[in-house]
């Protein structure tokens, strides 16, 4: 049962790392231990917005991201110090070999952008009142665990569903990427595809949906992740892969067994008439377990309702039956935590959301109190038998 190489990985640079002082490349003449960053976030902080500065070599949520982990003596600077700062650190962590790939995908998403005309021009800014059905709308505006949890069922730990999409929303997405997909055809263009597994569906983000699908992340699942998923970063969701699949009988039928490129994964169906395609879980993994066997109680399948959701960790194991009849498509949003990512390379033990470690864990535990219960029978001169 090997998944490997399932999801694409993703070379995030550091946000925790103290930067090397001296005169660094970012102009500031000297940067002293005072200057170095913080371990743990400012959550009293409002970070200021980078989203109007669109030549930058990185996400502008990442900026607002890595914001809350400067110095305190940072905070109240401009923003123009802030950003120079804060990209010298990145520019240090992050290969020229990535640097380049980023730029190189940014000049592919402009030469769509450049060509391509939308037709639902209202997809492309956030308009909650007509995207979302008022129950989750008031649950987010409610912003409280109970207020979540009122519009969710937890049909097994740690998989979330609700409703969530308007029907009118649905309808327009799927005609912007009917319509997309047909100028593809037209033109002879060449795009990519969503990740490694899905041969057909297209990525939002790449003809321009990319700032609405930001503000879907950060105003409206970050939120919930940062109650249900805090263990993985759900509080610091910084950045987003955006998608569709599409499943049928001429189209990928099935997804076999994997795990997500993410920290928090949001599933949610778009329609059309289908049957089949029911997602089936099977335990979150880190990666030393990812190919370990499943437990009986990690076992939920899930049938796909149009305009309702599903939330779960990316390393929640799961995969796709196939769509015997019809045409099932759905939105996919990656979402992805880099301090969370950075974090993980140093982590030893993942026992408070991996699986398989708390077993390993509660068994490591179980000796330890027989060995101590034998070694005290043995001092007692009981028997041990």
């Amino acid at each position: 049962m090997s998944i490997d190489g399932s999801a694409e990985r993703r070379k995030q640079p550091p946000q925790t790392q103290t930067p090397r002082t001296g005169n660094g490349n970012c102009g500031i003449s000297s940067m002293s231990l005072a200057n170095r960053l913080r371990l743990n976030p400012n959550k009293e902080h409002k970070p200021d917005s980078y989203d109007d500065l669109h030549q930058l070599e990185f996400s502008p949520l990442l900026f607002s991201s890595l914001e809350r982990y400067l110095p305190p003596t940072m905070l109240n600077g401009s923003r123009d110090l802030k950003l120079q700062y804060m990209r010298d650190i990145l520019l240090r962590y992050s290969s020229e070999s990535e640097r380049t790939r980023v730029q190189r995908h940014r000049e592919y998403r402009q030469k769509i952008i450049s060509h391509y005309q939308p037709v639902h021009k209202e997809l492309y800014t956030m308009q909650a009142a007509q995207f979302f059905v008022p129950s989750f709308l008031k649950a987010i505006n409610e912003n409280t665990e109970d207020s979540f949890r009122s519009i969710m069922a937890e049909p097994a730990p740690g998989i979330y569903t609700f409703e969530m999409l308007q029907p009118y929303f649905c309808e327009l997405l799927l005609s912007e990427v009917e319509t997309f997909e047909r100028w593809v055809i037209e033109t002879n263009f060449r795009i990519m595809r969503p990740n490694t597994m899905n041969r057909y569906g297209c990525v939002l983000d790449d003809f321009g949906l990319e700032t609405m699908l930001d503000k879907l992340m950060e105003d409206f699942i970050r939120p919930m992740s940062r109650v249900f998923f805090p263990e993985v970063g759900g509080s610091t969701l910084d950045s987003h892969h955006g998608f569709v699949v599409e499943y049928g009988t001429d189209k990928d039928a099935e997804l076999g067994f994997h795990v997500d490129d993410s920290e928090v994964t949001l599933n949610v169906c778009l329609g059309k008439q289908f049957s089949g395609g029911e997602l089936f879980f099977r335990g979150i993994r880190c990666d030393k377990h990812v190919n370990s066997e499943t437990q009986s109680e990690e076992i939920f399948d899930y049938s796909h309702v149009p305009g309702h959701a599903v939330l779960h960790r990316g390393r929640h194991r799961h995969g796709a039956r196939a769509t015997t009849s019809g045409c099932r498509v759905n939105l996919l949003l990656w979402c992805r935590s880099s301090v969370f990512g950075e974090l993980k390379k140093y982590q030893k033990d993942s026992s408070n959301w991996c699986g398989e470690c708390q077993r390993e864990k509660k068994e490591r535990q179980r000796q330890s109190i027989a060995a101590t219960k034998l070694e005290l029978l043995k001092r007692d001169g009981k028997p041990t038998s």
